[in-house]
């Protein structure tokens, strides 16, 4: 697991932390040395603080996902919702403000790692004419890619597995966002917003219907 955090105090802390409870840590405090190590490493898993020195953590956020799918989960104290969804849209998993427990970490750090391991769901998902590859993580309506965010496509991809059933917020944020994602659940209507504009731009009629007060349903036609 790759550490990055500036402030060497927290750092040592939760490497420690993190080591006692068996994970392999590499700490690192700012971005440009963050880029390096993951190149040399490969980890499994990056936690990434925002506030660093010489390159921002969105950034170093947007230039780690362009290399490799490495879940990246962010810890800092910046928790506007711009902030959120700067950091979402640079390709981070999940997001974590400080100040937070180690039981929480933890348990966001065991669901981003469930979640990058392969199994044995099917990999080649079409309804309709939409269709989902989950290994090339690719998607299209009637073979017109359709360009998505990570996110929008691991919310897509759910929505998929899971069609006509009524899907609430609650439930959306945890399969797709992690462990009770704190981000609220104004975070589901606005990507399932940017899902609805894609679709509509690459010609698909309007799939995903909001059922009111509980959520949302694939609904092919």
């Amino acid at each position: 697991m790759l550490l990055v955090e500036d402030d060497e105090a927290l750092a040592q802390a939760l490497a420690l932390e993190l080591r006692h409870h068996g994970y392999e840590v590499r700490a690192e405090a700012d971005g440009p040395a963050a880029i390096l190590a993951s190149k040399e490493w490969a980890p499994e898993l990056v936690l990434l603080d925002l506030g660093l020195p010489s390159l921002d953590g969105v950034d170093v956020c947007r230039r780690l996902r362009g290399d490799s799918t490495v879940p990246i989960i962010i810890i800092t104290a910046r928790e506007t919702i711009d902030d959120r969804v700067r950091a979402l849209d640079a390709g981070a998993d999940d997001y974590v403000a400080k100040p937070f427990s180690l039981e929480e970490l933890r348990a966001r750090i065991r669901a981003a790692l469930r979640r990058s391991q392969p199994g044995d769901e099917e990999r080649l998902l079409q309804i309709g004419q939409l269709q989902l590859d989950a290994d090339t993580r690719t998607a299209s309506w009637s073979a017109v890619p359709i360009e998505l965010t990570q996110r929008e496509f691991d919310l897509l991809e759910f929505l998929m597995r899971n069609p006509h059933i009524v899907l609430s917020r609650s439930t959306l944020l945890s399969e797709v966002w992690g462990y009770e994602f704190m981000g609220g659940s104004n975070t589901v209507d606005v990507y399932v917003g940017y899902l609805r504009k894609k679709l509509g731009r690459a010609g698909a009629p309007a799939l995903i219907e909001t059922v009111r007060g509980v959520g949302y349903a694939l609904r092919p036609h």
